[in-house]
Parts: structure tokens; C-alpha cells; sequence
């Protein structure tokens, strides 16, 4: 099964010269490439998260399995719904879905279902792709929406994927925005509290702060996917590598959208 690219053209270029041109204007020289087990990236156009996004994805080694979590914008297909086989396509060609760990997943989870249509009409994912097929052009996806942000369903994805992926060495993704359409000065105030338990790897107070402080952040679910399954590897804090808003680029500080490139390490 192949999935065609959605969104090229209108958040990242369709032309493969263009969206090279792109990427590399993303690139920041660093002495070595960090291991880490997760990241928090953002999925906006280009032009708005692209830097945020490369400065996190240039910084650090790609492996051969990445596992991409990202909300389900349209509410269509499963709660959660995993890619189960074939290809995804980009400009840049096409990258392999690896169907031994998807079904390993969809068989360990009580949640998980295989499933293609949350995912037609889904950016959040498409838009990671050009970064990992250039850092690695023979790594292999599991793609994953997710629609449900239950309590239940985190730690059973959680569970699923680390049982998935015992023997494999996997970086885990977290595709999501951060605050959405308010201005500048209360969304940075807001995202702060939020990094700082993402920072944490306490994805349960993470929980807490967005409810309470009612920050508007899309991939909530996911980044508490990648938090627990990053802890079992290893990981003991997270680093804030990057922070933008769109208002850098439309000028306009009172309506942003925010976005944040984290490191799990």
C-alpha cells in the first residue's frame, strides 16, 4: 500500500530541487550527531517550523526505525491508527514502512488498530519525512495517529511499542505544535510551564499543566508516548534545542502559533 504525499506544495515544496534548497537551509554544522531516544518536533509549513524542526533533526543520529506519533487533525479512521505496510512518498522518493514492527505493535496493543484512513488527510507525520530520508535514506517508519489521549491508551501504546521494538535500536518521534492563535507573551508563558515537564520526562504532570493552564498543544498524546517509551530506554531529561512562533514570519505577534524542537536524552 503507498501512500502519495498531501500536503507538498502547500507546507513543503513539491519540486525535489526546491525542497533539498529547503532542507539545507535548515542545516546548522555540529562537531557530532547526538544518540538520543525521542524528540519533539513541530509539523507546521516549512517556512514557520521548518528551522525549529531541522535544528533538532540535524543535531542528531538517525537510525535505521523510526517511530512517528502524530494527532489525528481530522478525527477521521481509528483512535489510534497505525500505517500497517508499503510505502510513503515524497518529492525526495520513497521511504518503507516496516510492517514486522507495525504488526508487532497492532498485535501487542489493546488500542491500536491498522488503519490508512486517519492518516490520508494528516500532515503531522508527512511533513518529518523529507528530514529522516535525507539523514538516512534507508531508514524504515512506523507511521501512528493518534486520536485517543487517554490515560489507558498511553500506557498501552507505550507498552506495545516497547515490547515491538526490544531488539531494535528505534528513535521515537512526537510530531506537535504548541500553542495555537494568542498572542506572543501568553503563549511563551504557557509553553514554558509545558517544556518544563516535557524537560521533566513527567508526562502525567504534563497532563496536568495543559488542562490547567489550557494550552492549546496539538500532539499532547503523542509527546506523552515518546516521554514513557524514552524513559525505559534510558533517557533521564529532555533539552530544549529550539523555540519559534509564526509571528517571526507573518509579522504578526498577536495571533501565533507556536512550536518547540525537544531532545530526549
Amino acid at each position: 500500500m503507498e501512500r502519495k504525499p498531501f500536503v507538498t506544495g502547500r507546507f513543503y515544496p513539491d519540486d525535489k530541487t526546491e525542497l533539498n534548497a529547503q532542507l539545507d537551509s535548515f542545516f546548522e554544522e555540529v562537531p557530532y550527531k547526538a544518540k538520543v531516544f525521542g524528540i519533539v518536533v513541530p509539523h507546521a509549513g516549512y517556512m514557520y517550523s521548518g528551522k525549529v524542526a531541522g535544528a533538532v533533526w540535524y543535531k542528531i543520529e538517525v537510525p535505521d526505525l523510526v517511530i512517528i506519533i502524530g494527532p489525528n487533525h481530522s478525527g477521521q479512521g481509528a483512535q489510534i491508527a497505525v500505517w500497517p505496510d508499503g510505502q510513503w512518498e515524497t518529492p525526495l522518493g520513497k521511504i518503507q514502512v516496516d510492517e514486522e514492527t507495525a504488526t508487532r505493535i497492532i498485535t501487542n496493543s489493546k488500542y491500536a488498530a491498522p488503519d490508512t484512513l486517519a492518516h490520508a488527510n494528516e500532515h503531522s507525520i508527512e511533513v518529518q519525512l523529507p528530514f529522516i530520508q535525507l539523514l538516512n535514506p534507508k531508514a524504515q517508519i512506523v507511521p501512528i495517529v493518534m486520536g485517543n489521549y487517554s490515560h489507558e491508551a498511553i500506557n498501552d501504546l507505550i507498552e506495545s511499542i516497547d515490547v515491538a521494538t526490544q531488539d531494535k535500536n528505534v528513535l521515537f518521534v512526537a510530531s506537535s505544535d504548541f500553542s495555537h492563535y494568542e498572542p506572543e507573551y501568553t503563549a511563551k508563558a504557557r509553553d514554558r510551564m509545558a517544556i518544563e515537564e516535557i524537560k521533566k520526562l513527567d508526562w502525567l504532570e504534563l497532563f496536568n499543566v495543559v488542562i490547567q493552564k489550557e494550552i492549546s498543544m496539538c500532539g499532547l498524546g503523542p509527546i506523552a508516548v515518546i516521554i514513557g517509551l524514552s524513559k525505559l530506554r534510558g533517557a533521564q531529561a529532555g533539552k530544549l534545542v529550539s523555540y519559534s512562533n509564526s509571528g517571526v514570519m507573518s509579522r504578526d505577534y498577536s495571533n501565533v502559533v507556536t512550536y518547540a524542537g525537544i531532545a530526549l536524552k
